[in-house]
């Protein structure tokens, strides 16, 4: 059974969620159904300080800033969280995910562990989510059964992954995807219930509470 969210109610304030999971558990798949399927979620555009590539936009695919720009933004706080991956920064700007859950908005950030950790430190409120496989040899056999990767990618693949695993005793709610459909289903469960809490309707509240 799927969620119907035909007469859905707004939150006044929206949440920030902060997705998490080991390569090959696919957390990517539940988030872009979770983004075309439950109103209100948008997803957070990054800032990097690489070049565009070919067909990629300012603003709509990456926020392109320099390494000096990025730098100072870090120093001054403007980030909810960053890291700096082969040579280039990426980061979450702090003022446009503000600025939508003000608006009512959600935001949805799909991030790794280490990131979690520093959105959880600037921003509590967030909601934390973990998804999870249905074991670590479950997890394993997947990394492995990619025929493109060679050896020493599989085995850095499944040692990164076994460390995100890790993590998970610092989230707020743990998704299983076992069986797809049901994935699903559970993940969009976890953010309807997040955005319907009373107190991100109080006006709707104050309707019948007086």
């Amino acid at each position: 059974m799927s969620l119907d969210l035909s007469a859905w109610t707004s939150p006044q304030r929206g949440a920030l969620f902060v997705v998490t999971g080991a390569s090959g558990t696919g957390k990517t798949t539940l988030v872009k159904e979770a983004l075309s399927t439950v109103p209100g979620i948008g997803w957070s555009v990054s800032a990097t300080t690489r070049g565009p590539r070919t067909g990629e936009v300012d603003g709509r695919d990456y926020h392109f800033v320099s390494r000096e720009d990025f730098e100072a933004k870090v120093a001054a706080g403007e980030l909810l969280e960053w890291a700096e991956v082969y040579g280039n920064y990426y980061g979450t700007l702090r003022a446009p995910v503000d600025a939508a859950l003000a608006r009512g908005e959600s935001i949805l950030l799909e991030i790794d562990v280490q990131g979690a950790r520093q959105v959880r430190a600037a921003a509590p409120e967030a909601v934390l989510i973990f998804v999870l496989p249905p074991s670590v040899d479950v997890l394993e056999g997947r990394l492995r059964g990619r025929a493109t990767d060679d050896a020493a990618t599989i085995a850095r693949r499944v040692a990164e992954a076994r460390q995100q695993l890790e993590g998970v005793s610092e989230f707020d709610y743990v998704v299983v995807n076992d069986v797809l459909a049901s994935a699903h289903h559970r993940f969009q469960a976890v953010l309807v219930a997040e955005l319907l809490r009373r107190e991100r309707h109080p006006e709707l509240v104050s309707q019948f509470a007086g």
